[in-house]
């Protein structure tokens, strides 16, 4: 895992302190990032304003929509076309788009550099999945998985590890307007103050709710025991949760001598403006994400970040 531990103060001081000492003891690695919503803005932001004391540096920005970097990206960082991002020699690029650009792109950038996708649910898709391994493998580069709003991945993958994790189920609930739902679920409507609209393995809900769902295959690839067909799903909406994206995590492990079932839950609100698909809290951690990626050698394989 690449996580960081969190010093005490006030948040820009936490991530000064956190931080301090963690740059390379050798040429800045370079950054590019794919996607420029809420999330890529503030990973670009960082990197300008943080990632040189880091030793990180900013070499490109893509959009799908490239009109949105005017007056904010500076002309000379601005990528036009993504097949031509190995022109930029990044060392990381990291994904904040859409699932359909890592399934599309993600084995063309392995090719350049180390991957950190910000969208998992793609990999929900067996055969995106399997084209990230084969790139990897091939090229010799590492596909990071940002955990997002995942609380407690690492002791998920470590009782996943030593045998001990039977179940384990994510439910994720918020208003309505703040899912971006495809096919079935798209058309579905609540009928009450609160709805379950799935519930589930992670794998079916993925491709109907692919900006909604990548909490959820986090958690399937914190479990490969378990992975995208047994990690169950639940999403859930609440009209009542305007500015809060709420995950419960719940697990369960192997009964102990008086037959007394190991069971885990956690239940998080991450703040979030109304109508967001990513909480506040969530933009903060993917930074942290993408600086602990950043110190690691590439290894082939997936690995949760």
């Amino acid at each position: 895992m690449c996580g960081v531990r969190r010093a005490a103060g006030s948040r820009a001081q936490m991530q000064t302190t956190e931080f301090k000492g963690m740059a390379l003891d050798r040429v800045p690695r370079k950054v590019g990032i794919v996607g420029y919503g809420r999330l890529g803005q503030s990973l670009v932001s960082h990197l300008l304003t943080q990632g040189p004391e880091l030793g990180l540096e900013l070499v490109f920005v893509w959009n799908r929509d490239a009109g949105r970097m005017a007056g904010s990206v500076p002309p000379s960082l601005q990528l036009q076309n993504l097949a031509a991002l190995g022109e930029r020699h990044p060392d990381v690029v990291v994904e904040v788009a859409h699932p359909k650009i890592i399934q599309e792109s993600g084995a063309e950038i392995l090719r350049y550099a180390n991957l950190l996708v910000g969208s998992p649910s793609a990999l929900g898709d067996q055969a995106t999945e399997r084209q990230l391994l084969e790139a990897s493998h091939r090229w010799g580069h590492t596909v990071f998985v940002a955990r997002g709003a995942l609380w407690g991945a690492e002791d998920i993958t470590r009782l996943d590890e030593a045998g001990g994790l039977q179940s384990l189920r994510v439910t994720m609930a918020t208003h309505p307007d703040g899912f971006r739902l495809e096919g079935p679920l798209a058309t579905m409507r609540s009928t009450g103050p609160r709805a379950v609209l799935y519930e589930g393995p992670v794998r079916g809900l993925c491709p109907h709710a692919p900006r909604n769902s990548n909490t959820m295959a986090a958690a399937a690839l914190a479990a490969p025991s378990l992975g995208f067909d047994r990690v169950i799903g639940v999403l859930v909406a609440d009209f009542s949760l305007k500015n809060v994206h709420v995950v419960d995590v719940e697990l369960s492990g192997p009964p102990g001598p008086t037959g007394q079932t190991f069971t885990v839950h956690t239940h998080r609100e991450n703040p979030a403006e109304p109508g967001a698909v990513t909480g506040s809290a969530t933009v903060t951690t993917f930074w942290r994400s993408l600086v602990g990626c950043c110190q690691l050698p590439s290894k082939p394989g997936i690995h949760l970040c």
